[in-house]
């Protein structure tokens, strides 16, 4: 059975109606993103950025996987398939997907500030004086601006392995994020699918510029790719 490495960014959550973070004025909610995604900024004003994330982890309740989120799904009956997302959401768990690699953290989940592994589910607000065991507050479980990629190479290892990439909704500019591109295999095919693509073929003869949205591009990527196989 092929493998399938997914990349996904914003865009595929944006059409489930989820807010992207940061605004084309590069602040998010208004805020300075030092201000709600740095340890520096959580340190300074805690409660503002509990907050900011007690607001996003509300609006994760009210929406729901997308079109393209099931198509990936229906990917595994014929791949073995693995999500990379920069995504904090769970809209690919809900849609069925069973491996889900986490780039940048998980908005259901906190972690205790004093680093000692300790990761809870949390789907509620989160404010000061909630703790861990050992009596440390709580912080979103989030990789923020300055901290490590902890799952990086995990997804590094995961992609060297790819016998076909696709990118939804994502720029690919966002680094450390943006460099996974770059292990993938010479003779691995790449889909890039978004409205907006930044990219160009340029010397890559193995990648397809599908120029559309994640609901209108995915679900006839994916027949097509199930297609390829039912007919080998």
């Amino acid at each position: 059975m092929k493998e399938i490495v997914v990349l996904t960014g914003a865009g595929i959550s944006a059409e489930s109606g989820l807010k992207t973070f940061r605004d084309a004025n590069g602040l998010w909610e208004g805020h300075d993103v030092m201000e709600v995604a740095s340890p520096e900024g959580f340190e300074r004003h805690p409660e503002l950025v509990l907050d900011f994330y007690n607001q996003r982890r509300r609006q994760l309740l009210e929406v729901h996987p997308n079109p393209a989120h099931r198509a990936l799904h229906r990917l595994e009956s014929h791949y073995r398939v693995t999500i990379v997302t920069q995504n904090v959401d769970d809209l690919h768990e809900r849609a069925g997907s069973t491996e889900v690699l986490h780039l940048h953290g998980e908005l259901f989940k906190v972690r205790s500030t004093r680093g000692n592994g300790e990761v809870m589910e949390w789907k509620k607000d989160l404010v000061l004086g909630d703790v861990c065991g050992q009596g440390h507050q709580l912080r979103p479980h989030i990789v923020w601006f300055g901290e490590q990629v902890p799952l990086l190479h995990t997804a590094i290892s995961v992609v060297e392995k790819a016998d076909i990439l696709i990118i939804i909704g994502t720029s690919m500019q966002v680094y450390p994020a943006a460099s996974l591109v770059d292990y993938v295999g010479a003779q691995a095919p790449i889909y890039f699918i978004d409205p907006r693509p930044a990219v160009s073929r340029g010397s890559r003869n193995n990648l397809n510029i599908i120029p559309s949205t994640a609901v209108e591009g995915v679900p006839p990527l994916v027949e097509q790719l199930i297609q390829e196989v039912e007919t080998s």
